[in-house]
């Protein structure tokens, strides 16, 4: 299993276009990977489910990945969230 908590730092957060970019990566993996803010956990494969926490700029989230792929999973995904959503 892999974990890793980012701050978001777009002024936006995660709204539509990158929550879209995460699920698109994410889809790419075979590990279930799932993405958590405040206590709430959904799957980040799912678009409906990472709109729904409406993470907002300055937000703490923990990514998980758990699979044959975990950690190549998580880099991919840091590589998104580093792209400009946050560090």
């Amino acid at each position: 299993m892999a974990e890793k908590t980012f701050k978001i730092t777009a002024d936006t957060g995660i709204h539509a276009r990158p929550a879209t970019l995460l699920v698109n990566k994410a889809g790419q993996f075979q590990s279930d990977i799932t993405l958590t803010y405040k206590e709430k956990t959904v799957n980040l494969k799912s678009i409906m489910g990472v709109m729904s926490l409406g993470v907002g700029q300055g937000a703490d989230v923990t990514i998980k990945a758990e699979g044959s792929d975990a950690d190549q999973a998580l880099a991919a995904i840091e590589e998104v969230i580093k792209g400009g959503l946050g560090e």
